[in-house]
């Protein structure tokens, strides 16, 4: 009899990194179906996993480490109690590296050709700087690979318990007001795309209430101040935690916004998205687009990246002649909301 894979994925890194990594657990128990897989991740980002059935074990990285070397052993403890036999780290990270060394896992893959890796004898594979070209969930799916998984199934899947969903039902009642579609905005982007100033989605927002049938909910937790006390807007996810935000996000019909966490919860849910794209390859849609969803991709002309854009996505905001318009948008959503 085969000793039993026990397997754990690392992810210690933001909302859609998280989100593009659920595809890999439910691969691994297709290939190996008697597999023990569990996740570590940061406090905040675990509850895209809550109610996950192909994850045995949730562990965090930051419950109780707090950088000094007294927690980095008694995380190296924890680790250890699991005997796994495989370590997936989809983000090189120093110190999690050595506490997976030092844990005994016998089996450990990385990305990349770190230092700290080659020290403690970490497998890797290589993105070959992106070429060709692949979506992130498929990048991290070859770490998967690299143990013997065989798929291409990259969709990415957020659960939500039977009790959810009943409360799911109840909100988009409450949250449509007689209306016939709730579209969701989300503002902000955390810096980590190209993104509209909130004077363009301000204006959007205005656009959008005009439509009768419509009811707009602002998603964002923390809303730019320009953007709060809309008439008629509804702010579901301030105060809120991650998992009350994703049921809040499973009441849309659609959400717009940049290439961000919300984006990637959205399509998980199977939501429609339209999301504004940069076409650099860092922020490529290739490489960072919704997956596993009905969805619309919206990019600035050519010309506007040639001409205006700066070359920095944390600075760039689409707007102009020939950047992404609010009439874009707004044809956009009508459209993939009557289709």
């Amino acid at each position: 009899m085969r000793k039993q894979k026990r397997i754990l994925i690392v992810r210690p890194d933001r909302i859609g990194d998280v989100v593009l990594s659920t595809p890999i657990p439910r691969e691994i128990k297709v290939t190996f179906p008697n597999s023990f897989v569990a996740v570590m991740l940061k406090k905040y980002t675990s509850d895209i996993y809550y109610n996950n059935p192909f994850v045995d074990k949730i562990l965090l990285i930051d419950d109780y480490d707090d950088g000094s070397i007294e927690a980095f052993w008694k995380k190296v403890d924890e680790i250890r109690s699991y005997k796994f036999t495989h370590a997936l780290m989809l983000l090189p990270n120093e110190r999690i590296n050595y506490m997976l060394f030092f844990a005994g896992i016998p089996y450990r893959v990385g990305v990349g050709h770190k230092l700290f890796q080659f020290i403690t004898l970490t497998r890797y594979v290589s993105r070959n700087k992106y070429k060709p070209l692949r979506h992130e969930a498929d990048y991290c799916m070859d770490l998967a690979r690299k143990i013997g998984v065989n798929s291409n199934n990259i969709t990415p899947e957020i659960f939500l318990s039977e009790e959810e969903k009943k409360i799911v039902v109840e909100l988009r009642k409450d949250y449509l007001r007689e209306k016939k579609f709730l579209v969701g905005i989300n503002s902000t982007s955390g810096n980590s795309a190209p993104n509209w100033s909130s004077s363009s989605y301000k204006k959007l927002i205005e656009k959008l209430i005009q439509e009768y049938d419509l009811q707009i909910l602002l998603t964002d937790n923390h809303p730019p101040r320009e953007l709060l006390n809309i008439e008629k807007v509804i702010y579901p996810n301030i105060g809120k935690t991650l998992r009350q935000s994703i049921i809040n996000f499973a009441t849309l019909d659609v959400l717009f916004s940049a290439s961000t966490g919300p984006m990637h919860i959205c399509a998980a849910l199977k939501i429609k998205t339209v999301s504004m794209f940069c076409p650099l390859t860092a922020c490529s849609p290739k490489l960072w687009g919704p997956l596993g969803n009905i969805n619309s991709i919206l990019l600035p002309k050519e010309s506007y990246c040639s001409k205006l854009c700066s070359g920095n996505p944390k600075t760039c905001t689409f707007e102009g002649e020939d950047g992404i318009s609010v009439e874009n948008v707004f044809n956009a959503i009508l459209y993939i909301l009557k289709n």
